[in-house]
């Protein structure tokens, strides 16, 4: 716990840092977490993380997550074609392999690509794409997830008896996932009452109750996979903590989640 603690509050101030500087520092401190998390992911999968199609997924998830923009670069491909060149790139590399590099393999590293990429993308868009209150949602987005972290493991701790869903994450409880909605309701709520001119009570609510249960259930798909793969973390990168995918695994489905079903938008 005290190494978790000592990880987590060194990173935590380094990436708030960056996040309150915003603009190219924060962009590249994305881009340099969704490499590492791709490098977690091929791994995960026990492919080689610097193969071809594993250099073919890098690339396909660069495309999605750089910030053009920001680089003052013009080019930019439309998320479809991305979505068919990486495709075809992938199901060419079983053919020049001759079936040595499966289909299974290429599937798995091209669906990191995005679930990776898309995640991360959000996360840079809520923070540089919104205008002055890009930083006011980002924090409010990180706080209702941490928040439903928290509450979800001290209150699971505390009362919890009841298993969430034990074939995949024995240590979860009922108890402690609705001790994670509240608390990321709560904080969502403390957001709307110091800027009431920003964010509603309403879409505050909904906002944390977004965090908390779509959170929750971006944890549990990470613990699947990780079951399926016979891996306890996704690196070593974060002592105490795993490694990217394992912090940054909720995050990859709340910022995508808000934007898409209109609750923030660009």
């Amino acid at each position: 716990m005290k190494q978790r603690i000592v990880t987590g509050l060194i990173a935590g101030l380094l990436f708030g840092a960056l996040c309150i500087i915003g603009g190219l520092p924060y962009e590249l401190l994305l881009l340099a977490l969704a490499f590492v998390g791709y490098y977690e992911f091929a791994r995960m999968h026990h492919v080689s993380p610097f193969d071809l199609a594993s250099l073919i997924g890098y690339a396909t998830m660069s495309l999605i997550v750089i910030p053009w923009t920001s680089l003052s670069i013009g080019w930019n491909l439309s998320l479809e074609a991305i979505v068919w060149i990486s495709l075809l790139l992938m199901l060419g590399v079983t053919v020049l392999s001759k079936n040595k590099v499966s289909i299974e393999a290429v599937s798995q590293l091209w669906l990191g690509a995005f679930y990776i990429g898309i995640g991360f993308k959000y996360m840079m868009l809520t923070r540089t794409s919104m205008g002055d209150d890009g930083l006011f949602w980002t924090l409010m987005l990180f706080a209702a997830i941490w928040s439903s972290d928290i509450g979800a493991y001290f209150i699971g701790r505390a009362i919890g008896k009841h298993k969430l869903w034990p074939s995949i994450s024995p240590n979860k409880t009922i108890e402690g996932a609705i001790g994670g909605v509240l608390t990321s309701i709560i904080v969502a709520l403390l957001f709307a009452v110091g800027r009431p001119d920003i964010v509603s009570l309403p879409l505050a609510f909904g906002i944390g109750v977004s965090a908390a249960v779509v959170g929750q259930f971006g944890d549990l798909i990470q613990s699947a996979y990780k079951r399926v793969r016979g891996v306890k973390d996704s690196g070593t990168l974060l002592p105490g903590h795993g490694g990217v995918l394992d912090r940054c695994d909720s995050w990859l489905v709340v910022f995508p989640f808000v934007h898409l079903i209109g609750l923030l938008t660009l």
